[in-house]
């Protein structure tokens, strides 16, 4: 591992071994016996990181070192949150929801340019000022942390495409459906609230003048 490389390991709920590899290979472990839920682990690691660039991934997933450095680049050249390009299958009939809602949230961000690239996929990377203008504790529901990035002015930019679909299966529950996706829906929603709380009910786009007042 390089001298000024930090690795946080959140290990939560683990029963693998894998925090004690990981700590062996000599990540810093931050563990929990529980499980913490989704994405809770990125907002204690971002509290812990010490570093100028912050690099987030998913341990289940093996991503060789070249593949993720551009998220790293793109940051120590100046933006503050880079995300991955890749935005799901958009090209079937039947559009998966979770595609939608994150094409829908960058269309309300006017942020159409990112299409479906979001900050509940990784891996991607934030700035220092990314981090202390967010808050760590909003990266636990991404969409969120993506609409105060954009509401407060940081340059956001999908800057490199890796398909993490196959890497990521969907996870079912035993009872069928989709509980991820619903999770994932609700933050997106989640998001919105926030943006409509902060900017008003229409998200600071215009009326057009509508005397709404005649009608009440």
């Amino acid at each position: 591992m390089h001298p000024q490389t930090e690795v946080i390991v959140v290990s939560n709920g683990t029963v693998d071994g894998s925090n004690r590899t990981a700590a062996r290979l000599g990540a810093r472990v931050i563990s929990y016996k529980q499980a913490l839920g989704h994405d809770v682990g990125r907002s204690i690691g971002a509290k812990a990181a010490q570093g100028s660039v912050l690099l987030f991934l998913d341990g289940d997933m093996v991503i060789p070192a070249a593949k993720l450095r551009p998220y790293v680049q793109a940051v120590q050249q100046g933006v503050d949150v880079a995300l991955n390009r890749y935005s799901g299958p958009a090209k079937s009939k039947r559009t998966h929801r979770v595609v939608l809602a994150k094409y829908a949230l960058n269309v309300l961000l006017n942020k159409g340019e990112l299409e479906g690239a979001s900050m509940t996929t990784v891996p991607h990377a934030i700035s220092r000022k990314a981090l202390e203008t967010i808050g760590a504790e909003a990266l636990a529901v991404p969409p969120k942390a993506q609409a105060i990035a954009s509401a407060r002015g940081l340059r956001i930019k999908a800057v490199h495409l890796l398909s993490v679909g196959r890497l990521n299966p969907i996870r079912r529950s035993r009872k069928g459906g989709d509980p991820v996706g619903d999770l994932i829906i609700g933050d997106h929603l989640e998001a919105v609230e926030w943006l409509t709380r902060e900017t008003g009910a229409r998200g600071l786009r215009t009326d057009l003048g509508r005397k709404r007042e005649f009608v009440r």
